[in-house]
């Protein structure tokens, strides 16, 4: 075990980079205060003058005195949270999509986190089961916020019987105690039928909104179930029926939160549209997209900002075929914005691929759980023409499909060429218009 905070990448021209910190160092001390971990690392390097204890690969230990000017830099990041590692889940959810994974993936995948410090510095919801007093203490006096909390169910026993774990049942009390120490909160519901559904539902979005302002989001998703569910409790998914039932009631939440609060505060996710068989919402609906790395309203925001520069969009462009990789619950709406943009400029053949996910079950349908292998071979070979893939299939940091295949695999396999795309209407403008047209007006 390491003795500090390891360093795993350090900003080429920031402080410490001058100082000649490098990765695999540790930081032990600031201002002589030990780091027990990131939160204490941010909070001791506040100031702008500071002593750090840094042990480098070789051992030695080297004191570096820091006077950080507005606009600098340190330029540090770490390996994890801490010296300790992290805090992991105590929870055994009856829809843990961990407990659905298929054996013989890395070993990353099936690290259940619950930590409190990935919720402040990576947006990781959190259940707070596992939460000391000290803790919960450390919470409030450093006011680590906004933090992503998974509630669920305010009930007791429904959140007891989800998440299968006795310590679970408190969470009205410790979200009150958080709302009341000025920790804003971004909350989560996963949706299981029958068992957090109807008045349960209804109950848990309620007591969630009457601590508002600290809660500034609900987000409302399905449960995602794979073909890998031996020994699980049985669940089954939404029905277009359920999942139209959530829409009308998110609806009326919604207009009620508005004009209470001017902000919807409940936002339910895309799947709810697609399966219910409804259009999609304005953006307007989503506030500022405080759920977006939840999946929830990244569809609109697509719309929205083709919407924003479609009368800017070229009349023509260089003939070129490009194909679109996607999962089957985004098909129909990626079709139909083919259709208008192949209307509109003239030269582009855009083709739209939905894949089936047939590693984790047809019934999961989103992009981002598509693995390198359905692609390959469901897409056949394309002759050297270009595909885009959203960068919600790849592993942040590590260029990888969840079966741990890159995209130049991918490459080799379906002879094309794979542009990676930013999940924004904008990104994937650029992408399928090409080189030979700057762009310039939609920067």
């Amino acid at each position: 075990m390491s003795e500090g905070l390891v360093v795993a990448r350090v900003e080429r021209g920031g402080i410490a980079d001058q100082l000649e910190i490098r990765p695999g160092d540790e930081i032990l001390s600031v201002d002589g205060a030990e780091v027990k971990d990131i939160i204490d690392f941010q909070y001791l390097t506040a100031e702008d003058v500071y002593t750090i204890l840094v042990k480098a690969r070789d051992g030695a230990v080297i004191e570096c005195e820091i006077e950080q000017e507005p606009g600098e830099i340190l330029g540090l990041e770490f390996r994890g949270v801490g010296p300790e590692g992290l805090k992991f889940c105590r929870n055994h959810c009856v829809f843990c999509f961990v407990a659905q994974m298929p054996p013989g993936l890395r070993p990353t995948l099936y690290a259940r986190d619950d930590d409190y410090r990935l919720s402040l510095t990576q947006g990781s919801f959190i259940t707070l089961s596992n939460l000391t007093e000290e803790e919960f203490e450390r919470v409030l006096k450093f006011h680590l916020s906004p933090l992503y909390i998974s509630v669920h169910a305010w009930d007791a026993e429904a959140r007891r019987t989800m998440m299968r774990n006795p310590r679970t049942g408190d969470i009205g009390k410790q979200l009150t105690r958080l709302a009341e120490g000025g920790i804003t909160l971004h909350t989560q519901i996963v949706l299981v039928p029958g068992y957090n559904d109807g008045k349960v539902l209804e109950e848990t979005v309620h007591h969630l909104a009457a601590l508002f302002p600290a809660v500034q989001s609900i987000g409302v998703v399905p449960v995602g179930l794979t073909r890998f569910r031996a020994g699980l409790p049985p669940l089954r998914p939404c029905s277009p029926e359920e999942a139209r039932e959530v829409l009308r009631a998110g609806e009326g939440w919604q207009r009620e939160f508005q004009a209470a609060y001017d902000r919807h505060l409940v936002y339910l996710a895309d799947e709810f549209y697609v399966l219910g068989g409804w259009e999609l919402p304005g953006a307007e609906v989503y506030d500022d997209f405080p759920q977006l790395e939840n999946g929830v309203g990244m569809a609109s925001k697509f719309r929205a900002e083709i919407e924003s520069v479609w009368q800017d969009l070229p009349a023509r462009v260089p003939p070129r075929r490009l194909h679109l990789i996607t999962g089957v619950s985004a098909l129909k709406f990626f079709e139909g914005w083919r259709d208008r943009l192949c209307e509109r400029i003239q030269g582009l053949d855009l083709r739209i691929i939905g894949v089936v996910n047939n590693f984790f079950g047809p019934e999961v349908t989103v992009a981002g759980l598509l693995t390198a292998g359905d692609i390959a071979a469901q897409v056949g070979k394309l002759k050297g023409e270009d595909f885009l893939i959203p960068e919600v299939m790849l592993k942040t940091g590590e260029d990888l499909f969840l079966d741990e295949r890159d995209p130049s695999w991918l490459e080799e396999q379906v002879e094309g060429k794979c542009i990676v795309v930013a999940n924004d209407g904008r990104a994937f403008l650029k992408a399928i218009l090409g080189a030979e047209w700057e762009g310039d007006n939609i920067d």
